[in-house]
């Protein structure tokens, strides 16, 4: 009952935000991160070539929030493929309380006809509050909708 609240309240919080931050993209995160493996995950456009990528994401007894600041967001030639990189804090509500600065590095496909973006990327994290901890082994598959893009063209 206690995760069905913790979802609730996630997903509110979610989508609280989205109506006022202008979210771009809103999708689902799977992979192993902030104590995690499944993530609320938006994108939202700060500019031409840098964004925020924050997720919410539940389970193992905590509630995950990421939210890093992509500097770098830039096409790989004239493909629809991207490449991002960024950097932010990665924070773990749970037992233990865990505060964190992760990196991002990663790859996306924005398919041209359908308004969906998958993307793959790494992220290592330092935690520094609770434990003092590195972690290399953070992946994640990301799988959104794009809103407000025409397709088919």
């Amino acid at each position: 009952m206690k995760k069905i609240k913790l979802l609730g309240l996630a997903l509110f919080l979610a989508m609280a935000g989205l109506s006022q931050a202008n979210a771009q993209e809103l999708g689902i995160r799977f992979g192993n991160f902030s104590g995690n493996n499944v993530a609320v995950d938006g994108v939202f456009e700060l500019g031409q070539f840098s964004r925020i990528h924050a997720d919410v994401s539940f389970g193992n007894d905590g509630v995950g929030i990421d939210a890093l600041w992509d500097f770098l967001y830039r096409p790989i030639g004239t493909s629809d493929f991207d490449y991002y990189i960024g950097a932010g804090p990665s924070l773990f509500l749970g037992d233990p309380f865990g505060l964190s600065a992760a990196g991002e590095i990663g790859v996306e496909y924005a398919f041209p006809d359908v308004p969906i973006a998958i993307g793959f990327d790494w992220r290592p994290t330092f935690r520094i509050v609770e434990e003092t901890d590195f972690f290399v082994d953070v992946f994640g598959l990301n799988v959104r909708y794009v809103f407000g893009r025409v397709t088919g063209n």
